[in-house]
């Protein structure tokens, strides 16, 4: 580079002239720039991908963490499933103490309305066509009165949590 200074100029009127300089393979560069903003962009695409890398890991964290939860709910419901089926067995069995009855069906409608708050439903079987999604058919028997795969006695009741099955129904099946 050089500058010259003309004779009666003041300091903010005087000239740059910039010489450009030929590149190893002819390719004149007029400024420093172009070679600045590579390392610049590197460093953003660097940025940006580190970014979407802790972005991709916060939303696999909160689908595990919501994964875990629904878990442990499931593993918990499933530990009072044989609580639910006594009570239901004790209410089968004929009694003459009617208040020893009352207080088995207060006590099962009392699970009932638990489970239904935490979200668990029934599956229901008797008269449904058999879908091996839900049902576990230990049973097959030939009744022209009841159609093809058609479910005719429930052994053991099934339970889901929202989708997820968390014990299938246990029935006979009609061939």
């Amino acid at each position: 580079m050089s500058s010259k200074k003309k004779n009666g100029e003041t300091p903010e009127e005087i000239e740059i002239e910039t010489e450009q300089l030929p590149a190893e393979d002819g390719v004149v560069l007029d400024d420093a720039e172009p070679a600045e903003k590579e390392p610049q962009q590197s460093e953003q695409e660097k940025y940006l991908r580190l970014m979407a890398e802790y972005d991709n890991f916060r939303k696999r964290s909160a689908k595990e963490r919501e994964s875990i939860y629904s878990d442990v709910r499931a593993d918990t419901i499933t530990k009072f499933l044989p609580v639910f089926d006594n009570l239901e067995r004790a209410l089968a069995v004929e009694t003459a103490d009617m208040a020893f009855k009352k207080g088995v069906e207060m006590t099962l409608l009392q699970l009932r309305e638990v489970m239904t708050k935490l979200g668990v439903e029934e599956i229901e079987a008797v008269g449904q066509s058999f879908d091996p999604c839900f049902h576990n058919a230990v049973m097959h028997v030939e009744d022209e009165a009841h159609g093809e795969g058609e479910i005719i006695e429930e052994f053991q009741k099934g339970f889901r949590l929202g989708e997820k099955v968390i014990r299938f129904s246990m029935v006979k099946v009609a061939n």
